[in-house]
């Protein structure tokens, strides 16, 4: 289907299974053990998790300053809002260690990517390219009021345009602190621009925005999904030059700009290559050829086989000593349990020690959409999949004499199924002989479900906490930490 050159993630599995999983773990946090905030379920990087308006302030002073190219219409009145507040907020807090001092950009420029008279931004034609990006021979910054801003407010919110302005002012920075040069790769400014916006955001969050406001549950988890939603790509083998000179893949942007909203300026201009590759890993960044020669669709069909697969793979990594059975619900009454809610389309039963799956349900929330408008967040078969892990994930929590019930449980369920997706990052050879493995994507799957859904950080009655943020934070410590999973156990037990 040609995937790779959409937005659409593409993923496979050789007759298999591909997902998430799990990893056991080892030592439970003592009771009454203080919670660091960064992992603390009812907090967001150490702010209180809280719902509440996101936007621009209803006293905000009105914008001041010239756009080029301006229709005068609320996307550019919003964008040139963002404009004067990240300014403002830069001219406070420029410093050590970047060079120099803080200078404002030289020119503003609006764009309309379906005009075809659109005049020349940055020495060439803007027609489409919904696009926004900062032109470092003039020192402009530009952006698409007709196209790309207008999505982003009709699916992300008016503050996934502050946070794309507060990225192209990251451009900006970088050049005025001179902390890129053309030997750097350009996934590393991508990354560190990625890492301000997220400094900038973190100031709103905290209410010292004159302009705007965010809450730290769906606001938050809004912006970030817009990141998740301009993501590179999947690559094929063909595509190795993307490792350096794309923006990264969702779970890269994200987690650039995690940083900045945790640790600040000095760990955004502390991004280089090295850290980039780090934080990938091992995982698989590229689809690779199939059995047949053919390039990998990255795709796993969601029938009664693939989880089947699953579980035979999931046994072979846990070896618990009693492996939960996995049962086919053909009604919502399968789902019933003594001991537990349901949580359809997968619900976990500690009575009975099964995993009931409505593969029909499954599927739907496996199914890939359309992103090439960037209207559609990430989906696909991993979304789904990494639900079910999570569920045989309660399994192997159980065995091991954890709470089931608990926010703490919903987060160490999320961080098991990070670590999962290392155990799977080369091919497991089953006894049925077929294979499972990760392929290129799956971990942005799974990043994505848990925010838009966030199945797969609940506990066992489906219970889960109230930040996306948060939940990210929980599964990308699996994803980096200990291979056995101890991690999980001891930030969340």
């Amino acid at each position: 289907m040609g995937k790779r050159r959409h937005r659409i993630l593409a993923r496979t599995v050789a007759l298999a299974a591909v997902a998430t999983t799990v990893a056991a773990g080892c030592s439970v946090s003592t009771e009454g053990s203080a919670v660091s905030p960064l992992y603390d379920p009812y907090r967001v990087g150490g702010l209180p998790a809280v719902d509440g308006p996101s936007g621009a302030r209803p006293d905000a002073p009105r914008p001041v300053g010239k756009v080029y190219g301006t229709d005068k219409g609320d996307i550019d009145t919003l964008a040139l809002l963002a404009v004067n507040d990240i300014e403002e907020f830069w001219s406070q807090h420029y410093r050590e260690p970047f060079a120099g001092k803080f200078r404002r950009v030289n020119r503003l420029i609006s764009y309309d990517a379906e005009d075809r008279d659109s005049p020349l931004v940055c020495g060439s034609s803007p027609y489409g390219q919904p696009n926004a990006f900062f032109c470092p021979r003039d020192r402009s910054i530009a952006w698409d009021r007709g196209v790309l801003l207008p999505i982003g407010v009709k699916y992300f919110g008016p503050m996934s345009v502050v946070g794309l302005v507060a990225h192209e002012y990251g451009h900006a920075l970088q050049y005025m602190a001179e902390l890129v040069d053309r030997d750097t790769a350009p996934v590393v400014r991508e990354q560190q621009a990625d890492c301000f916006a997220g400094v900038y955001i973190r100031h709103v969050a905290e209410g010292n925005s004159r302009r705007f406001q965010i809450d730290t549950a769906d606001g938050l988890s809004h912006v970030l999904a817009s990141l998740i939603a301009i993501r590179d790509p999947v690559m094929g083998p063909d595509d190795d030059q993307m490792f350096e000179f794309g923006h990264g893949t969702a779970v890269d942007r994200v987690t650039a700009f995690q940083t900045g909203f945790v640790q600040g300026l000095d760990a955004c201009a502390a991004i280089d290559l090295r850290d980039v590759e780090e934080r990938r890993g091992e995982l698989p960044m590229s689809l690779g050829e199939g059995r047949d020669g053919a390039l990998e669709t990255g795709e796993a069909p969601i029938n009664e086989r693939t989880l089947t697969v699953l579980f035979e793979g999931l046994n072979q990594i846990y070896e618990p000593t009693q492996a939960p059975q996995l049962v086919f619900a053909s009604a919502p009454e399968d789902h019933r349990c003594s001991d537990a809610e349901a949580t359809a389309p997968a619900s976990y039963c500690p009575a009975t020690n099964t995993v009931t799956v409505d593969v029909d349900a499954l599927r739907t929330l496996g199914e890939a959409g359309d992103e090439r408008t960037n209207a559609v967040l990430l989906q696909g078969d991993n979304t789904a999949l990494s639900i079910v892990v999570s569920r045989y994930l309660l399994a192997v929590q159980k065995e091991r004499g954890v709470a089931l019930r608990s926010a703490a449980t919903a987060l160490r369920t999320a961080c098991l199924t990070g670590v999962a997706q290392r155990h799977l990052s080369e091919p497991i050879e089953l006894p049925s002989g077929e294979k499972l493995w990760l392929t290129a994507g799956d971990v942005d799957e799974a990043a994505a479900g848990l925010l838009t859904n966030g199945r797969a950080a609940t506990d066992v009655d489906g219970g889960t906490v109230p930040a996306g943020f948060t939940r990210i934070v929980a599964f990308r410590s699996g994803l980096v930490g200990h291979a056995d999973g101890e991690t999980c156990y001891q930030r969340f037990g």
